[in-house]
C-alpha cells in the first residue's frame, strides 16, 4: 500500500565568477562560497522568501511538504532565478517552523545579511535526501513517470504533484485528440496518490500503475 511521498533534492565543473558574486550583493557574497563543483543531481527544494529574526537568519518556504531535504543537508546551493551559476553556502542551523525553513547560513550574521539572499533559490543534491521508508517516495522520484491503469491503458505522465492537504495528487498529463486534424489537446487527470488507488510504484523503471479509469 501506497503510503506517502516526500517532496523534492557525479560532478560537473562549474565556477561563480566575480561578477556574479558582485551582483549578489556584498552581503550576499559573504555568505556564497564559489560553487567549483555542482552536482548534476541537483533538485530545486525552495526559495529564501526573507529574513528571519535579527540574528541573519532566513526563511526559506518550501515547494512541497516540509522541506526535510532542507533540513538534512549540511550545504545548499542557491542561486538568482533565471541565473546559471550557483554558490554554496554552509548550514550551520535549521529548522521546521509553521511551514516553512528556517536557518542560519555560514556569514550571515545580521539582518541585512539575510535580507541580501531574498529570492535566491536552494538546490539540494538528490544523493543527500534522507532515505525514504518503505512506500513513502520523494515528489522528484514521481514526476516523469508514465502511468498505466490495471488494464495497461495509458493514463499519461507525472508532470507535478499537489497537497491537498489530506493527502498527496498526482497530476497526470495526457494528449486529447482533435476532430478535423487540428492538433492535440492536452488535460490532466488528478490521481490522489493513496494505496485505494495507487497499486504499484517502480520509480527505477519510472512507472505508476494505478486503478484508475480512461473516462474518470
Amino acid at each position: 500500500m501506497v503510503r506517502s511521498v516526500r517532496p523534492a533534492g557525479a560532478r560537473v565543473p562549474l565556477k561563480i565568477g566575480a561578477d556574479a558574486r558582485s551582483a549578489a550583493g556584498t552581503d550576499a557574497a559573504q555568505v556564497l562560497a564559489p560553487a567549483t563543483e555542482v552536482p548534476d543531481d541537483l533538485v530545486e527544494l525552495g526559495y529564501i522568501g526573507d529574513a528571519y529574526g535579527i540574528q541573519g537568519w532566513i526563511k526559506v518556504q518550501p515547494h512541497g511538504g516540509d522541506g526535510e531535504g532542507l533540513l538534512t543537508a549540511e550545504s545548499w546551493y542557491l542561486k538568482r532565478p533565471g541565473d546559471s551559476t550557483f554558490g554554496t553556502a554552509e548550514v550551520l542551523q535549521s529548522r521546521g517552523h509553521s511551514g516553512t525553513v528556517v536557518a542560519q547560513l555560514r556569514g550571515s550574521d545580521s539582518r541585512t545579511s539575510a535580507e541580501a539572499l531574498k529570492g535566491f533559490q536552494v538546490w539540494v543534491p538528490r544523493s543527500a535526501f534522507p532515505t525514504a521508508d518503505e512506500d513513502e517516495f520523494y515528489w522528484v522520484d514521481l514526476i516523469g513517470a508514465q502511468v498505466t491503469n490495471l488494464q495497461d491503458e495509458s493514463l499519461g505522465k507525472v508532470v507535478g504533484l499537489l497537497d491537498n492537504g489530506v493527502h498527496t495528487v498526482l497530476r497526470v498529463a495526457y494528449d486529447v485528440p482533435a476532430a478535423d486534424g487540428k492538433p492535440a489537446k492536452t488535460a490532466e487527470r488528478l490521481i490522489p496518490f493513496v494505496g485505494q488507488y495507487v497499486q504499484t510504484v517502480d520509480t527505477e523503471a519510472g512507472r505508476i500503475v494505478a486503478d484508475w479509469g480512461l473516462d474518470y
